[in-house]
């Protein structure tokens, strides 16, 4: 079988997007109403998991302190004080955030900087 049409050396694809930066890192944008697979926030995943690591270890009296923990990590007591706030997290925000279904806007730049205690005006502002 042969084909009457001729196939183009080039072919040029037109895909609307920005790019934005997010947590130190570039990341590709759609248009509004894009629908966009679902993808996880390594870094706030990964910072969800030393946070509630570093919170067994204290619930567990391997450290009495947040300073001596601190220490034992290498990093600074705020730091890592900050970081145990997400522990505080609603249990369905978390598995938001491990499903990679957050908004775009939840970030942990963001989270780090403060969020409701309560569950349902997290829920509210998330």
């Amino acid at each position: 079988m042969t084909s009457r049409t001729q196939i183009p050396d080039t072919v040029t694809l037109y895909v609307p997007f920005r790019v934005v930066k997010r947590g130190g890192k570039k990341e590709m944008q759609l248009p509004e109403g894009a629908t966009q697979s679902q993808r996880t926030d390594s870094t706030l995943v990964k910072a969800l998991a030393r946070a509630f690591r570093w919170k067994r270890m204290l619930e567990s009296g391997e450290f009495v302190t947040i300073a001596e923990l601190a220490e034992r990590e290498g990093i600074a007591p705020s730091y890592m004080t900050r970081v145990l706030r997400l522990t505080l997290l609603a249990p369905d925000i978390v598995d938001t955030i491990l499903e990679g279904r957050q908004g775009p806007d939840v970030i942990l730049a963001r989270l780090m900087d403060g969020f409701p205690e309560e569950w349902e005006r997290q829920k509210k502002s998330f």
